[in-house]
């Protein structure tokens, strides 16, 4: 007899049989959405995904996400190091979606389309306001209002390339491996397969919403294609398991899977806050799941060159640059 495990509000509970599971969604204590594990699993599921706890027969094969979206096959290449790039090779018809101004080239037959909202399936076959919507999610996210989508449009095959926009890596991610769901901070969403939809995840706690760093507001990529995420630095994955905790720098948190609970704690002292140099506040989170990190965040770039940058109007000046006077050297210009 197989034994299953829950996930409670980050804790692992059980083992129970198949028939104690089903009988806590029918009392309630469980809802569709609330995940669970047994051996022959790859990684936790929401009880909606598994059919043997609902009394049905396994399907043949896994059914469409959400909408009926199904995204295109892909085959990608990614270049580089530290100024990566990603190469996407695409069949006749098969389609990449991107951000606006993420374009580094493409090949002759490729048709390149500015539209609203994100070119998945859903959000074409609604009307003006449903793509109005998508495009205004977008919009409050701090994306563009627009997404290109790139289109193989002649016979054969074609390729197309999104670069970084600033030093660090790109990762690719199958959404099928992660319950057809990952959230990720606003900004790290490079390009994907036609079909992924980009949406909003709010934060329900007001302690993440005020301090988390990403404000109220999270990007969420759903669907069952090939998504890419770019983040600065390097970046790790960590697989957490139930109910383990890791505290992370809020900046440096890029992406998690739904089962990671996410929080915000204080750093306890008030010296470590003032003379740290870690701020006030640092990611708490929670397991089962997957989370990704990365080791320069984009504001911290932005905070060391700021403070590197002439205060004056003068302009940049190079001398003494390199050597042990360092700035002293100024002091003999006229």
């Amino acid at each position: 007899m197989d034994s299953w495990y829950v996930a409670v509000n980050g804790q692992q509970q059980g083992p129970f049989s198949k028939i104690q599971v089903q009988q806590g969604l029918q009392s309630g204590l469980y809802k569709n959405e609330t995940m669970v594990w047994r051996q022959g699993f790859q990684d936790w599921m929401p009880i909606h995904s598994v059919p043997e706890l609902q009394g049905q027969a396994p399907a043949s094969a896994p059914p469409p996400p959400k909408g009926g979206a199904i995204a295109h096959e892909i085959d990608y290449e990614i270049f580089g190091n530290e100024m990566q790039f990603v190469e996407i090779e695409l069949d006749p018809q098969e389609s990449a979606v991107a951000e606006a101004g993420a374009m580094m080239y493409m090949s002759d037959g490729i048709q390149m389309e500015t539209i609203f909202g994100d070119g998945s399936q859903g959000s074409e076959q609604g009307g003006l306001f449903d793509k109005m919507l998508g495009a205004g999610k977008r919009l409050v996210t701090g994306e563009s209002l627009f997404t290109t989508v790139f289109t193989q449009a002649s016979a054969g095959k074609g390729k197309v390339a999104f670069a970084s926009p600033y030093p660090g890596k790109i990762i690719p991610l199958d959404l099928t491996n992660y319950n057809n769901k990952l959230v990720c901070q606003k900004d790290a969403f490079l390009c994907a397969a036609k079909g992924v939809a980009i949406g909003v995840e709010f934060q329900k706690k007001i302690g993440t919403a005020l301090f988390g760093g990403e404000g109220f507001i999270m990007q969420k990529l759903e669907g069952d294609g090939l998504t890419f995420v770019h983040a600065g630095g390097t970046i790790i994955e960590k697989e957490l398991s139930a109910g383990e905790i890791l505290r992370v720098d809020t900046g440096c948190l890029v992406a998690l899977t739904q089962t990671v609970n996410y929080d915000i704690e204080f750093v306890g002292g008030v010296k470590s806050a003032l003379f740290g140099g870690e701020g006030f506040f640092f990611a708490s989170l929670r397991g089962p799941g997957h989370v990704w990190l990365q080791s320069l965040p984009f504001s911290r770039l932005a905070g060391r060159i700021h403070e590197s940058a002439p205060q004056n109007n003068a302009g940049f000046s190079t001398t003494g640059e390199g050597s042990v006077l360092g700035g002293l050297g100024n002091l003999f210009e006229r």
